[in-house]
């Protein structure tokens, strides 16, 4: 049985890994694939979104939702993603003339299937506080949230406290949690532990192939970075591991958490805070992934990647 899916993302070479997996693999119907502002510019994510499905050209193409273009970014991941959020290639794609908004799309795919869509929350989670807004009793007939974001016990990754996903929008971070949405979080203590070596470039699909060609076109820049950046000798992709549990749960162990978002600390700003003492002060308001069969979840990345063409 399938599984209804939206995407919200903010592309970013990992969310074009995590949507090569999603839009190729047969047990997930991708609905929507809805941009944020984050690792680019809101319109520049509204532009890679497009990109991606022009580029991998799915049997069938998703609905597309823009982002809100009044989005302000305190920070962006330009450094490792390139200046186009695309490993710097500048794709040319159609001009769009009718763009629906983001949270509009989510809105709209969840009233017309109640209870059946997962929504795949890739990068701050923006478009989802603004849909709860738009429709405050979406909360009860989403039927999952999956979160790529924060951090349980480990450091932040854009400063020693916070995660990207959740520092970049810490407001609407903190609603999503606070909302009475199923959710799942898959926190950056999990998803670093899979680093993708140049190995990758070997397993890709035929370079004549249009997964193969985008693919081939965008990672190198992804590697040039992390080494120069991180002095990584690989490459991170924390958001497809996190689609890799929408597609595969069974990888991955969950414990009930009550977790909250900081929104206002001079040195915490966007830390993800979780009440782990013996005797929490309330009932868990999420699941939050903290072990995955690593070597499973790495082998699901490289075989959907090598297929994906």
């Amino acid at each position: 049985m399938t599984r209804k899916v939206i995407v919200d993302a903010d592309p970013g070479i990992d969310d074009a890994l995590a949507l090569c997996l999603a839009l190729s693999n047969p047990r997930l119907d991708v609905l929507a694939v809805t941009a944020t502002g984050g690792n680019v510019a809101p319109e520049q994510a509204t532009r890679n979104v497009q990109v991606i499905i022009e580029q991998l050209d799915p049997v069938r193409w998703p609905r597309t939702g823009a982002a809100a273009t009044d989005q302000i970014l305190t920070t962006d991941g330009r450094d490792l993603h390139g200046p186009d959020g695309l490993g710097g290639v500048n794709f040319k794609v159609a001009e769009l003339h009718h763009r629906h908004p983001a949270d509009k799309v989510i809105c709209d795919e969840v009233r017309a299937a109640p209870e059946e869509i997962t929504i795949v929350v890739l990068g701050p989670p923006t478009n989802i506080a603004a849909a709860l807004r738009r429709d405050p009793g979406l909360a009860t007939i989403v039927g999952h949230l999956i979160l790529m974001g924060g951090t349980v016990a480990g450091p932040g990754n854009v400063t020693p406290a916070a995660e990207f996903n959740i520092y970049c929008n810490p407001e609407a971070a903190r609603a999503v949690f606070r909302s009475p949405v199923t959710k799942t979080l898959v926190p950056l203590d999990v998803t670093s532990r899979i680093v993708l070596t140049y190995d990758v470039l070997n397993q890709l699909p035929a370079e004549h192939s249009r997964t193969g060609a985008f693919l081939r076109r965008i990672l190198p820049a992804a590697f040039r970075a992390h080494r120069q950046h991180l002095g990584l000798e690989g490459i991170y992709v924390h958001d497809t591991v996190a689609m890799v549990a929408a597609i595969h749960p069974e990888l991955f162990q969950t414990e009930g958490m009550i977790g909250d978002v900081e929104t206002t600390g001079t040195l915490t700003l966007g830390a993800t805070v979780f009440d782990r003492r013996r005797v929490p002060a309330g009932r868990p308001n999420m699941e939050v992934v903290v072990d995955m069969d690593t070597d499973a979840v790495l082998a699901c990345i490289m075989d959907g990647l090598r297929n994906a063409g």
